[in-house]
């Protein structure tokens, strides 16, 4: 899957799933401007990109700050000239009981994981329309999909992203961009090594392959979105669960 020309933007490209995008798109060929609130991981994964003789520049981003989002975006354009993929990834969760959270933490998992997603579509919209083409890929999760124990609110969150996903694929197909969504399982991830080990044993005890998901097996998913694979394929959703969610 060839991506020589394209440009992308990746958040949360910092880390775990997203740096494996940003990875995985340089490889096929892209340039790549790595968004990260974590500006030193940002700019290690772009120094990896670089490595690859692709074009790469690191943003310390905010995706909940709708400012921040508008002016990196902009930044980013201006350095590579145009932006062909974006790909929502930033995300965060805790898992734990919902009678045990309170409005703040609800408000954080929101602003994060689904109105981060709508604050960056929205930044590279315009150019993408005016240029008729682009490709947006949304990390939801098989959360969002059926639901998951100690995560009800960012399970919420995720179904909003599939929600929008297809409602936003609708919208944009007149100007042949096209929205899709990959709903990751468990996943080695530090956001997954943070999680009690029992929790962990008992994900994997779960799912059929008898494992958690590799980030670059993520990746993969992404970079068949971002490619002229899917040119024909909007508003769907891909789960990436190791057979752990196998239903509709």
């Amino acid at each position: 899957m060839d991506l020589k020309g394209k440009a992308a933007i990746v958040t949360g490209g910092g880390q775990g799933i997203g740096k494996a995008i940003c990875l995985k798109l340089a490889e096929a060929g892209a340039d790549v401007a790595v968004f990260d609130l974590n500006f030193e991981n940002a700019q290690s994964t772009s120094q990896e990109i670089r490595k690859l003789s692709r074009k790469s520049e690191a943003f310390k981003v905010d995706v909940t700050e709708w400012k921040s989002v508008e002016d990196a975006t902009r930044r980013a354009m201006e350095s590579m000239d145009k932006v062909h993929i974006l790909v929502n990834n930033a995300g965060w969760d805790r898992v734990q009981p919902f009678i045990e959270t309170k409005p703040e933490f609800w408000n954080k998992i929101i602003a994060i994981n689904l109105m981060g997603v709508i604050h960056c579509s929205r930044a590279v919209l315009d150019p993408m329309i005016e240029r008729q083409a682009g490709k947006i890929i949304n990390i939801a999760s098989d959360a969002g999909r059926v639901g998951s124990l100690g995560e009800t609110v960012y399970a919420g969150a995720k179904g909003g992203v599939i929600a929008f996903s297809k409602s936003l694929a609708r919208e944009m197909a007149k100007y042949n961009i096209n929205v899709n969504s990959v709903c990751p399982g468990p996943t080695d991830t530090p956001l997954l090594r943070a999680q009690p080990n029992k929790v962990v044993q008992a994900l994997v005890k779960a799912i059929p392959f008898g494992r958690v998901a590799r980030p670059e097996e993520i990746a993969e998913t992404v970079l068949f979105f971002a490619s002229p694979c899917s040119d024909y394929i909007t508003g769907q959703v891909l789960s990436v669960s190791g057979g752990l969610t196998t239903v509709g």
